[in-house]
């Protein structure tokens, strides 16, 4: 399934990570050893080397997560309707974590938590809503940014700045959702891809800057 939604995410932006996330995987024991907090499903565990040459990462999923989403491996789509949409988006966005982060030390640029957040919740949305591409179209994306936006709940054992950090990439991403209606509603697929490609692309305060935009 992680590669699966790793190749969709490529499709979605037009890029080749030629990393795996799969191959990052790693057991809560590992992960908690590697600074991984525990409060979490999901978590990218990240180190830089002293001498900001060489950048390690792993993937924490709990292992019941990942094997409720894998058994719908044949026909991810139908993870949508069968209850699990909130675990198939926590896999997602481990994946979209992994995939950004990979793209942006390629470049060499920093990335904030705030833009891999908002960057996430964007993608978490496109790979649900290109999934079901032209079998419900505006209906089930307005209902698809209702339930990842608006009907949504954060941890209770997230500190202050963490809690912060996902209300406001949250913020953010619903608004940049809300632009993209307009390609939806139209059925532009290839407009829809152009603009998610070229805010993708897009670095630092400039993408948050970007999608904070009303019109």
């Amino acid at each position: 399934m992680l590669d699966r939604i790793q190749e969709h995410l490529e499709a979605i932006y037009g890029l080749r990570c030629e990393y795996r996330a799969r191959d990052f995987l790693v057991d809560s024991e590992t992960a908690r050893a590697l600074g991984g907090t525990g409060r979490s499903r999901e978590e990218l565990l990240v180190s830089q080397s002293h001498d900001g040459e060489n950048l390690d990462l792993a993937l924490y999923l709990e292992p019941s997560l990942l094997k409720r989403v894998t058994s719908f491996e044949s026909h991810p789509d139908e993870a949508l309707d069968g209850g699990e949409l909130a675990g198939f988006c926590e896999v997602a966005e481990g994946v979209s974590h992994f995939v950004y982060l990979t793209q942006t030390a390629g470049l060499e640029r920093t990335v904030s938590l705030l833009e891999l957040e908002a960057q996430a919740e964007v993608d978490k949305f496109a790979i649900c809503l290109l999934m079901r591409w032209g079998r419900d179209g505006a209906a089930w994306a307005t209902s698809l940014a209702g339930r990842l936006f608006q009907r949504v709940r954060f941890n209770e054992q997230l500190t202050p700045d963490e809690r912060w950090r996902y209300v406001e990439a949250n913020r953010l991403a619903q608004a940049y959702v809300g632009r993209l209606m307009r390609h939806v509603r139209e059925g532009q697929l290839e407009r829809l891809l152009g603009e998610l490609r070229h805010a993708y692309r897009l670095g630092a305060e400039a993408k948050l800057q970007y999608f904070a935009r009303v019109r």
